[in-house]
């Protein structure tokens, strides 16, 4: 019967610890990324690995899934779980999607400043873990989410100055069109960082 009962209601430990595996999955995608744009070489290699990753993050979104429809118990909303784990997902989904498209077009060198962008997307994730690891506690989690909110401005700021100066220096259309995507691609998974963020935030907000 205790078994069961384990079963039936999980530690609520159980989901915190898969959201930090979910997160640190992700800040190891984002980490990969930058080391890709500043040793470009070995590129397959390098985006395989990015790509082991993602395969990585959809396998843990299964698996919270999984125990989210087997449990009767859960830390908080079950929307809000779903939620979590899917705009933590869509960040890993987003790098892979830039990372592929280096080996897609064929990608020779790395634009000035691109890497920056990346460091920025590395700094978001780390402060999503951060977030993530003090929602059980409550710890430090709305200073978290300020600190995301200001990286996401870096990057829109940082990503606007890069595709002015690709429309400035660049004088081949088709690079303009592969580097702007590949700039915007990654833009968007600092975004997403927010959209965690936010969705944290709420989270606390309810439980306070």
């Amino acid at each position: 019967m205790p078994g069961m009962l384990s079963r039936i209601l999980p530690r609520e430990e159980t989901f915190f610890k898969m959201f930090i595996e979910l997160a640190d999955n992700v800040n190891a995608g984002a980490k990969a990324m930058a080391e890709l744009l500043e040793n470009f070489s070995n590129v397959a290699v390098q985006v395989e690995v990015i790509k082991s990753l993602e395969h990585k993050g959809d396998n843990i979104t299964h698996s919270v899934m999984k125990r989210l429809d087997q449990s009767f118990i859960t830390p908080f909303d079950r929307e809000d779980i779903h939620e979590l784990c899917s705009q933590i997902d869509d960040v890993l989904d987003l790098i892979d999607a830039a990372a592929s498209r280096l080996v897609t077009y064929r990608v020779e060198s790395i634009r000035p400043g691109v890497l920056d962008l990346a460091k920025v997307l590395q700094q978001a994730t780390e402060a999503v873990v951060a977030a993530v690891k003090g929602l059980e506690k409550h710890d430090h989690i709305l200073d978290r989410c300020i600190e995301i909110n200001r990286l996401e401005n870096e990057g829109d700021r940082l990503s606007r100055a890069l595709i002015a100066q690709l429309f400035d220096e660049e004088k081949d259309p088709v690079q303009i069109i592969k580097w702007k995507e590949i700039i915007e691609v990654l833009e968007t998974a600092i975004d997403k960082c927010e959209d965690v963020a936010n969705v944290i935030e709420s989270v606390t907000l309810k439980s306070a």
